[in-house]
C-alpha cells in the first residue's frame, strides 16, 4: 500500500524500463536523502496500479490498492507538492487488454475488457476501463505549465561528443503528407467566454436530438474550441496517399498519437488500416465483423483473429503484395507501422526518422525514404518544414548546434485535444452544437456519420501564467523567443488576444516574436544551425512534439531533458524525460538481463527537486545534496558512465553505481555541511574500494534471461533480485 503521510519528495512508480531502473536507483536515493532528514515516498501511477485501484470490489482485501493518482492529483494543487514523475504508459486498447490479462494470470479477479459491451454491467466495466486509456495521468498531475530544456551539462556533453546523424540530400524522396481540407485544422472554430458558462454538446439529426455531453463548465475567460474531421475526406486522402506512395517507390508510414489522443487517433488509425486493406474489407466485410475485427486495434489484432481463415489470409497477402512497402516497427518480426496503434508515436517516430536522414526501415530490413502520413494539418507543417530545411541544408551538426528550450501551455488540461472527454465519433449525420445554458449556440458543425468531432479548452489563469513564465525565461536567458501561434488558426487567434496585451503591459513586446508553426520551425532551425539559442513558447500538443523533436536532433534523445512543471499553487513537478523506447529496453532485459535505459533524466530531476525542497522548506542539507547530485551527473557525462546498448557492457545498474559513488564523493568533498561530509566520506571510500567487486558482480548478472515476474506488474522481490545483483553495493547502500 502507498505511504499514509506526505513525504518530502514523492517518486512515482510507473511502468516498463523507467520502473525497472527505479528498483536499482530508488534505494540509493532514499539512503542519501535520509542523511538530510528527507523522506522519499512513492505513489503508484503505473497502468497496472491504476487498473487495480479502479476495481476494488473485484479484489481481496490484501490485493486492493489505493487510488494514488487521485491522491497525487490533490497534492499537486498544494504549495508543498514535490513530485518526481517518471514516464508512464499512456495505454492503447491492446496495452490495456494485455495488462488486464497479466494481472488476471497473477490471481487478480479483474473483469475482461469488453470490446463490444452489450449489458449494463459490461458498459459500466468498459466505462471504467476507458478512464484508464491514453493520457490519463498527465492531465491530472500537470497543474502548472511546462519549462523544458537541456541541462547545461547535458548540452555541453552532446556538443563535445556529437552523436551520429543520418545524411540528408536534396534528392531524398521523403516527405510529409497532410490533408488539405476536411481535417481538424480547417474546421476549427474558437471563442473566448466573457463570463462563466455551462455548455451541453448535442447532435441534432432528422430523427431528433442526442445529448453527447452535458454540464461542461468553464470559468470566465476560457478559450473554447470545437472542430471535426470528415471521415469521407480522411478516407479519400488515405487512399490517394497509398497510391502516391507506391508510385514514388517509398515506404508508407502513418504517424499518430494514439496514446495521448486516446479517442480521436485510434479511430484515424483504424481508417488507415481499413484503407490499406480496402479490397479485403470490401470482399470479406461480414466475415471480418463476425470474427470481431476492429481495425482501430491494428493489423496485428486483425491477423490474430483471421489466421485460421484461409480465404481472408490469401486476400490479405494479395493486397499487401499490391500495396507499397510499409514502414516497419520490427522488420525481423514482421511488425508493421499498422500493427499496433501505440507502436508508432509521432513525437518519437518523426524525430527519429528526421535524425536518420529521412530514412525508415522497410519490410526487407533495409532503410528507405518514406511518405510520412500525418492526416491532420494542425502540426504536420512542423515536420514538413523540418524535412524541407534539412534537404536544403543537410543534417544538423550536434557539435555546433544551439538549443531550443520550450515553455509549454498545459496547466489545468489546457488544449487536451483527443484525450479530452468531449471527443465523439458520430453515429449519424446531423449538426453538432455547443449550447450554453442561456441558449446561446457557441459552436456548430454540420457533420456526417463517422466524422470525428472534438472540443478542447484553455483557461485564462493557465494562459496568463504561461505568458509570464515565458517572460521570466526570456529575461533569464536573453534568447530569441517565439510564440508558435498561427494568427490564421481560430484557437491561436484567441490566444494571441491574451499574449499581446500581457507582453505590452510588461514592456517586453519587442523581446518576442509570434509565428505560425511552419515559419517558427524554420526560424528555430536557422537559429540553432548558427549555434544560437531560442525559446519555443507553445501550446500543449506542440510542447509534446517539440520537446522530442529538438532534443533528439541536438542530444540524440529526449530522455535527458530537464523538465520542470511550476505548479500554479507553488509546488514543483519534476519530469524525467520520454519513455517511448521503454518497451524495447524491457525486451532486451528479459532476453539478456541488460538494461540500456539511461537514468540521466532522473538524475537531473532529482537535483532540481532537492534544490526546490531547499528553497521551499529551508532545508540547507537538501541544497547540499542537490549540488552534489549536479556534480555526480556531470561526472556520469564526463567519464562516459551512461549505459551501453550491448549486452556484456556496462548497463543501467553500472551507471547507478557510478552515480552513487560520484554523489558520495561530492558530498565528502564539500565544505558547506560538515556532518554530511563526515557521513559520506566512508561511503565514498567503500564505493571506491569496492569498485572491482561491484563491477564484476554487475557484469556477472548479464547474458542470460531475466525474470521480473511480469511486464506490467512485476514481482517486487524478483525485480529487486534482477536490478540489485551486487551484494557488495547493496551492503554499502543498505
Amino acid at each position: 500500500m502507498a505511504d499514509t503521510h506526505t513525504p518530502d519528495i514523492i517518486y512515482t512508480k510507473v511502468d516498463e524500463a523507467p520502473e525497472l531502473a527505479s528498483a536499482s536507483l530508488l534505494p540509493i536515493i532514499k539512503r542519501f536523502a535520509k542523511a538530510a532528514d528527507i523522506t522519499v515516498g512513492t505513489k503508484d501511477i503505473s497502468l497496472a496500479g491504476r487498473i487495480l485501484a479502479a476495481f476494488p470490489n473485484h479484489l481481496t482485501e490484501a490485493q486492493r490498492q489505493s487510488d494514488d493518482l487521485a491522491e497525487l492529483g490533490e497534492l499537486v494543487k498544494t504549495p508543498s507538492a514535490n513530485v518526481i514523475k517518471l514516464p508512464n504508459i499512456s495505454a492503447s486498447v491492446p496495452q490495456l487488454v494485455a495488462a488486464v490479462k497479466e494481472l488476471q494470470s497473477q490471481g487478480y479477479a479483474l473483469p475482461d475488457y469488453p470490446e463490444t459491451p452489450t449489458t449494463d454491467a459490461e458498459k459500466a466495466v468498459r466505462a471504467t476501463y476507458d478512464t484508464l486509456k491514453g493520457s490519463a495521468v498527465n492531465p491530472v498531475l500537470r497543474e502548472g505549465n511546462s519549462d523544458r530544456r537541456a541541462a547545461v551539462a547535458v548540452k555541453n556533453y552532446a556538443q563535445n561528443n556529437p552523436h551520429r546523424m543520418g545524411k540528408w540530400t536534396a534528392e531524398s524522396k521523403t516527405r510529409v503528407a497532410a490533408m488539405s481540407g476536411g481535417d481538424f485544422f480547417s474546421n476549427e472554430v474558437s471563442a473566448t467566454l466573457p463570463k462563466a458558462a455551462t455548455a451541453k454538446i448535442v447532435l441534432e439529426t432528422a430523427s431528433g436530438e442526442t445529448v453527447l455531453k452535458d454540464g461542461v463548465s468553464y470559468p470566465a475567460g476560457t478559450v473554447v474550441d470545437a472542430t471535426y474531421m470528415s471521415a469521407a475526406a480522411l478516407g479519400k486522402f488515405l487512399a490517394e496517399e497509398i497510391e502516391k506512395t507506391k508510385a514514388e517507390g517509398t515506404l508508407f508510414s502513418l504517424h499518430m498519437k494514439a496514446t495521448m489522443m486516446k479517442v480521436s487517433d485510434p479511430i484515424i488509425f483504424g481508417h488507415a488500416v481499413r484503407a490499406f486493406l480496402a479490397p479485403v474489407f470490401e470482399a470479406h466485410g461480414e466475415a471480418l465483423k463476425s470474427l470481431g475485427v476492429n481495425p482501430n486495434s491494428g493489423l496485428g489484432d486483425l491477423l490474430a483473429r483471421v489466421k485460421d481463415n484461409a480465404d481472408i489470409m490469401a486476400a490479405i497477402e494479395a493486397c499487401m503484395a499490391a500495396r507499397p512497402p510499409m514502414y516497419m516497427v520490427d522488420s525481423d518480426r514482421g511488425i508493421t507501422n499498422l500493427h499496433v496503434p501505440s507502436d508508432v508515436i509521432i513525437d518519437a517516430s518523426m524525430p527519429a526518422l528526421i535524425r536518420a536522414g529521412g530514412k525508415g526501415w522497410g519490410p526487407d530490413g533495409k532503410e528507405g525514404d518514406a511518405n510520412c502520413v500525418i492526416p491532420d494539418n494542425s502540426y504536420a507543417p512542423v515536420y514538413d518544414e523540418s524535412i524541407k530545411f534539412f534537404k536544403e541544408n543537410g543534417a544538423l551538426n550536434p557539435a555546433t548546434a544551439g538549443t531550443v528550450q520550450n515553455i509549454g501551455l498545459m496547466a489545468q488540461k489546457a488544449e487536451e485535444y483527443g484525450s479530452h472527454p468531449t471527443t465523439f465519433e458520430l453515429a449519424e449525420a446531423g449538426t453538432v452544437k455547443m449550447i450554453l445554458e442561456d441558449g446561446t449556440v457557441l459552436h456548430s458543425h454540420t457533420v456526417q456519420a463517422g466524422d470525428i468531432w472534438r472540443s478542447a479548452s484553455a483557461r485564462q489563469a493557465p494562459i496568463e501564467d504561461w505568458v509570464n513564465l515565458a517572460i521570466d525565461r526570456q529575461r533569464a536567458t536573453g534568447f530569441r523567443a517565439i510564440f508558435w501561434l498561427d494568427a490564421a488558426r481560430a484557437h491561436d487567434a484567441e490566444l494571441i488576444k491574451y499574449v499581446k496585451p500581457i507582453l505590452e503591459a510588461k514592456g517586453v513586446a519587442d523581446k518576442f516574436e509570434i509565428m505560425a508553426p511552419r515559419e517558427a520551425t524554420r526560424a528555430s532551425l536557422e537559429t540553432i544551425t548558427k549555434g544560437e539559442n531560442t525559446i519555443a513558447i507553445t501550446g500543449n500538443v506542440l510542447r509534446d512534439y517539440l520537446t522530442d523533436l529538438f532534443p533528439i536532433l541536438e542530444l540524440a534523445t529526449s530522455a535527458k531533458m530537464l523538465s520542470i512543471v511550476k505548479l500554479m499553487q507553488g509546488g514543483g513537478l519534476f519530469e524525467t524525460g520520454a519513455g517511448g523506447s521503454a518497451p524495447k529496453h524491457v525486451q532486451q532485459l528479459d532476453a539478456e538481463n541488460h538494461l540500456r535505459w539511461d537514468s540521466l533524466g532522473e538524475f537531473c530531476a532529482l537535483g532540481e527537486s532537492l534544490q526546490f525542497l531547499a528553497d521551499a522548506k529551508g532545508n540547507e542539507k537538501a541544497r547540499v545534496l542537490g549540488k552534489a547530485v549536479d556534480a555526480a551527473t556531470q561526472g556520469i557525462l564526463d567519464d562516459n558512465r551512461s549505459p551501453s546498448r550491448k549486452v556484456g557492457e556496462p548497463d543501467n545498474r553500472d551507471s547507478h553505481y557510478w552515480f552513487a559513488r560520484y554523489w558520495a564523493e561530492a558530498l565528502a568533498a564539500q565544505s558547506d555541511d560538515a556532518a554530511l561530509a563526515a557521513e559520506f566520506a566512508p561511503v565514498a571510500k567503500a564505493l571506491a574500494d569496492g569498485e572491482a567487486a561491484i563491477v564484476t558482480e554487475l557484469a556477472a548478472a548479464q547474458g542470460k534471461p531475466a525474470d521480473t515476474g511480469g511486464y506490467y506488474h512485476a514481482d517486487a522481490a524478483k525485480l529487486a533480485a534482477v536490478m540489485r545483483p551486487s551484494a557488495t553495493l547493496n551492503a554499502i547502500i543498505g
